[in-house]
């Protein structure tokens, strides 16, 4: 046992329907009356500590409670993905705040699926709740967890539940070893083989991986059959609601970067206390300095966080704040702290997005040029074949997908040599342009086919021609065939200066497979046939295709 901490394995919490679930308690000794820190996880309470360090925490002065979820390892119940944490984390909060030696307070910790479960929690009101910690998780789930776009997150979704199966099948068939053996090996080998087999299964959704297999799916099917469940998980419409502070970190390139940033602002907006963190990070790298294909030098990780500092001691200081009556209360830091990708700093904000950011229109003109100025009323459209059995592939990005799918900024020269996508490249740079804020792309646009997908993305190409990824977006559309429409693609947020002498430019095609599914062109979501379509960009004046940045001047 660790000096000064006592550990207690699986003490169990009954739930209001009598289900109980198990966590390990972590108290420091003879401190007295201490607030408690609840962290409530899918993945296993065993394997919390080397994330969290509970060890650690307690000898800070707080008692450290890791649950496991409903149905998952040592708890009781059955494995639904997201279903219960918002009433079972509010009975688990009030339970953890009357364990021997709690003070009565509780704050909630961890990120991702137990990111979300804080949300939960808070929006179930438990009285003797008082601080938020979320991190890398979403606000709505139709916004980067189960779909973007009206396209499926297929990457994400399935390559998450499959590996959430093994223990959902052990448990399911704890009385017949050889069964148990059995039915796991053969679902690893499909998630081994994702990327070869499984994400090119038909239909998407519902999916004949997960059918194969009978585990329960991160939720987007669950969502189909039952759109309601969706609210078991969004946290868009209830912030109002939540009367707590809240310290939100995400970054970049994770898969939930929108959602940290849209539930930052929607608690600021509500007057609640909120302070934002946003790094160059992408959803399980650990928060480090490199991701992808760039180093963006050691002040960039979280564990020398601008080098004065830490996630972890930021986090803290948020805790004590909160939750240790006699810790002072500064009134004069700024709330928002971004890094600047590109310059490589860190830069405090009074708010977010940056009220000195102009939105900015660069204009997508025939023969792949991209600049500030208008289109001519008669420049030429152009055109490109979408065929779903040859999709284009998901190369880095704010992914969380199967291997073989990294994230983060990766050299797009591949795909801008394949002949589905539309490269529009600016002059190079005559002086730094920063760009913070959130990104749109207006397509003016026609198709051939009833349904069809249209994907964009900006990019920044150095003087040596390598173009990283910086942002994209996707949207599903429905509608007449021939007919020239404007699309608005949201492109997400980022921050980034693109150098003097560097090149913007946006790509637009029709996917970026297996991160989002094949739209088959048919019209028809869950058909096992497909057809190419012949898509149509426009660029004259009367249809302006354009990106709109958020230009942000120096300071």
């Amino acid at each position: 046992m660790p000096a000064g901490v006592e550990i207690e394995f699986d003490l169990g919490a009954p739930m209001r329907d009598g289900t109980v679930l198990f966590a390990d308690v972590y108290r420091p000794h003879d401190r007295g009356a201490l607030p408690v820190l609840l962290a409530r996880t899918p993945y296993g309470k065993q394997a919390l500590p080397a994330v969290l360090d509970p060890v650690g925490i307690a000898r800070r002065g707080y008692i450290v409670v890791l649950q496991d979820v409903r149905g998952r390892n040592k708890s009781e119940g059955d494995w639904c993905p997201l279903a219960h944490e918002g009433p079972d984390g509010h009975d688990s909060v009030r339970w953890a705040a009357r364990l021997p030696g709690s003070s009565g307070s509780v704050g909630l910790l961890g990120g991702s699926y137990l990111g979300n479960a804080q949300w939960m929690a808070a929006a179930n009101s438990p009285p003797e709740l008082k601080v938020l910690t979320p991190s890398v998780t979403w606000c709505d789930p139709h916004d980067g967890l189960w779909t973007r776009g009206g396209a499926t997150e297929l990457g994400l979704g399935l390559y998450w539940s499959l590996l959430q199966g093994p223990d959902f099948l052990a448990r399911k068939h704890v009385d017949d070893p050889g069964q148990r053996t059995a039915r796991i090996r053969a679902l690893v080998d499909d998630l081994d083989t994702l990327a070869q087999r499984g994400y090119w299964e038909l239909p998407a959704v519902p999916s004949p991986v997960i059918a194969r297999h009978h585990v329960p799916d991160l939720g987007h099917e669950r969502f189909r059959a039952a759109p309601d469940t969706a609210e078991g998980t969004r946290v868009a419409g209830h912030h109002q609601r939540i009367h707590l502070p809240s310290l939100h970190i995400g970054g970049w390139y994770d898969v939930f970067c929108q959602g940290v940033l849209d539930n930052y602002t929607a608690m600021a907006a509500a007057g609640q206390p909120a302070k934002l963190v946003m790094g160059p990070w992408e959803h399980t790298t650990n928060y480090a300095g490199a991701v992808g294909e760039v180093d963006f030098g050691t002040a960039a990780s979280g564990a020398l966080l601008d080098l004065n500092t830490s996630l972890a001691a930021l986090r803290f200081d948020w805790l004590d704040r909160w939750l240790k009556p006699d810790t002072p209360r500064p009134d004069d830091e700024a709330p928002v702290k971004i890094f600047v990708m590109g310059a490589n700093r860190w830069r405090d904000e009074e708010s977010w997005p940056p009220a000195r950011s102009v939105e900015t229109p660069f204009y997508l003109h025939a023969e792949g040029v991209l600049s500030k100025d208008g289109p001519r009323a008669d420049e030429k459209a152009a055109h490109y074949s979408y065929d779903p059995a040859d999709p284009v592939p998901t190369h880095g990005g704010a992914v969380l997908m199967a291997s073989g799918y990294p994230a983060g900024p990766r050299d797009q020269l591949r795909i801008e040599a394949r002949p589905d996508v539309l490269v529009y490249t600016s002059e190079p740079l005559a002086e730094d342009l920063e760009v913070t804020g959130r990104i749109t792309l207006l397509l003016h646009a026609a198709t051939d086919a009833s349904s069809t997908d249209w994907v964009a993305r900006l990019c920044d190409v150095d003087t040596h021609g390598k173009s990283l990824n910086i942002a994209d977006g996707i949207i599903r559309t429905y509608g007449i065939p021939g007919t020239a429409v404007e699309h608005r693609i949201d492109l997400w947020s980022t921050s980034a200066v693109f150098r003097a002498g560097h090149r913007l430019r946006v790509h637009i095609t029709s996917s970026s497979f297996p991160r989002w599914d094949r739209n088959l062109n048919t019209g028809r979501d869950q058909s096992t046939t497909m057809r190419t379509a012949r898509q149509t960009v426009f660029h004259d004046a009367a249809r302006p295709t354009r990106i709109l940045l958020p230009v942000t001047p120096a300071t």
